[in-house]
């Protein structure tokens, strides 16, 4: 169905928040390297309970690396520096969404790479700085999810 890319990601619950996440909807997550934790770090599996059997977790060297292995049929990036709206896009199945490293977002370098249609945001009061990462990915993913009619859903 999806894809949730997580660059180099820092903090274990978040991703095993996400893989739970992904396991309830059906969507593939895949991590790009450096990650700042082991896939078997205890914290990680404490927040994934036993959910990382029920979905596909794929690690990758590089975002070049995902993208020549997958081929998205689009890939949109989330960052608080994007102008248009999550809520806005019409998701199709196979799309791919990058989410960054909590601590420092999508570096410039890596949404250089995007139009700026494709840089997602989500609407928050001024002045925040942003989301936590598990939870931005809940929201997007669930609006995704969400206009395809929950396939596969109870």
């Amino acid at each position: 169905m999806f894809h949730i890319v997580l660059y180099q990601p820092e903090i274990p619950p978040n991703t095993g928040n996400i893989i739970r996440l992904c396991a309830n909807s059906g969507a593939r997550l895949h991590l790009i390297h450096p990650l700042a934790f082991r896939l078997r770090d205890k914290q990680l599996r404490r927040a994934g309970l036993d959910y990382s059997d029920l979905t596909e977790v794929s690690e990758y060297d590089s975002l070049q690396a995902f993208m020549d292995a997958v081929r998205p049929s689009r890939l949109y990036a989330l960052s608080t520096r994007g102008s248009r709206s999550y809520a806005d896009v019409h998701y199709q199945p196979q799309d791919a969404i990058l989410f960054g490293p909590e601590t420092r977002g999508l570096p410039t370098d890596v949404l250089a790479r995007f139009d700026d249609s494709d840089i997602l945001r989500i609407p928050m009061h001024p002045g925040n700085r942003s989301l936590n990462l598990s939870n931005a990915v809940a929201i997007t993913l669930y609006e995704a999810w969400r206009q395809q009619g929950f396939p596969g859903g109870g």
